[in-house]
Formats: C-alpha cells, structure tokens, sequence
C-alpha cells in the first residue's frame, strides 16, 4: 500500500512516508535510520535526520527519540486522515533550507598525499552534497565547499574514509582547528588538527597508532579551509 497525501510534500517525503508504510506493514517493526537512507537513497544520515524531524513537525509520523528504531506512521496518515492535508503545505519553507554545496574534491586523511596542480577541484560541476541549512553551525554560508575524505587517520574525530567533510573556506586557523592544508613546497594535501608551536606547525591526526607530522618552515603550510561539519556515510554507520 502507498501513503497518499495530498500535494506539497516533496520527492524525498514521500519516498521515506512510503518506505515506512512498506516496512510498517510487511515487517511489523521500523527501520533504522540507515535503512531508512540506503531505501530512499540518501548518502547522508543527517539527511534522513532532517526530513523525518519535518514530518515529525507536522504531523505525518510519530518518533521515540529514547530509542534507535523509534519511528512509525500513525493509523490516520496511513490511511490518508485529514492531518495529512493540514499539515502538507508547510512543506514548501522547510524545503527551501536545503543547500546544494559543491563537492571539490578529494581530500587525504592519512600521510600528506600529491593531488594534481596545486588546486583541490577535479570533480565535475555537477558534484555536489545536499544538506539542510539548520544543521550548519553559522547561518553564513558563503564559501562552502565539500571534500570526500581517503584515508583513515582521523576515525577518533568521527572522521571516516568515505565520509563527507563541509569546508569553510578560510587561510588562518586557530590551534585545534580541523583544517584541510596545502604544503606548498610538496604539492600535498591532508586533513588534519592543525597547532601553530613556535617556529614549527604540528598537524595531528586523530589516530591513535599514528604520529603527528611537524613542518619546521610554517610557511609551507597554506590553510585552505576548516571543517564546520562531516556528513557520514551510511554504510559506515551500524543500523
């Protein structure tokens, strides 16, 4: 059976109201927010977080927040009540928070690795990773851009290769800041906590079998932005 609401909900509302209308009828227990993403076919865990909290808000689900599988359809949105109605054209603000932020590219987070030229972009301009305005920590979002991360070097700081990290772009950071480096005098890239000690920089990772790397000339070190929020992979994640 199909949820049917009436129009304003958008694409992604209505795939996960009917997923959950599947799973509620053909399983008898929800889905994890996992399932949720890999049935519906959003990368983003905090994505799927996003949409279920608007549904939630008007009305079209019911969450216990106590535990992981804590959502389902009340018995009048499945069968089409008149909350469903009511509550469908407060979609259409919610969905203009949704931000399309450029992916740039790819970026190291193990040892400092060469990319090609002295520039991040390699991706196609079409790349990119849709993320909801509310989660970002600034309202400001000029100058973001995205990097997939390689690597495994920063797994302590919930950085995982596969992963998502949203950039600000920014040329001074503050020590303990996560930032991605350019080392100009290598042609390499990483991804680390950045500290400023002395006449040297240590870049840390977040790894506790690995070791920081120390530049004793700071001014091979190019700041190129700081992370402001990581976008995990949902396969990375346990249901």
């Amino acid at each position: 059976m199909m949820v049917r609401t009436k129009k304003g909900l958008t694409e992604r509302h209505q795939k996960i109201l009917d997923y959950l209308d599947r799973r509620q009828t053909r399983q008898g227990y929800p889905p994890s927010i996992r399932e949720i993403g890999e049935a519906t076919g959003i990368s983003s865990t905090s994505v799927v977080t996003y949409y279920l909290r608007q549904l939630e808000e008007m009305g079209m689900i019911e969450r216990d927040h106590r535990v992981s599988r804590g959502v389902r359809l009340p018995h009048e949105i499945r069968n089409l009540g008149t909350r469903a109605g009511e509550v469908a054209q407060n979609i259409a603000s919610a969905v203009e928070e949704m931000l399309r932020i450029p992916i740039a590219g790819r970026i190291v987070a193990s040892a400092p690795a060469p990319v090609p030229g002295s520039s991040f972009s390699y991706y196609d301009a079409e790349s990119s990773v849709e993320i909801a305005r509310s989660l970002l920590p600034s309202r400001d979002t000029s100058e973001l851009y995205a990097l997939e991360v390689e690597g495994d070097s920063m797994i302590d700081a919930m950085v995982n290769s596969g992963d998502i990290v949203v950039m600000k772009k920014a040329s001074k950071a503050n020590n303990g800041d996560m930032v991605a480096v350019w080392l100009n005098d290598k042609e390499e890239t990483t991804l680390k906590y950045f500290y400023h000690e002395g006449k040297r920089v240590r870049l840390q990772p977040a790894n506790p079998t690995m070791g920081p790397i120390y530049i004793d000339d700071p001014r091979t070190v190019e700041i190129q932005g700081k992370v402001v929020m990581v976008i995990r992979r949902v396969d990375s994640l346990a249901a």
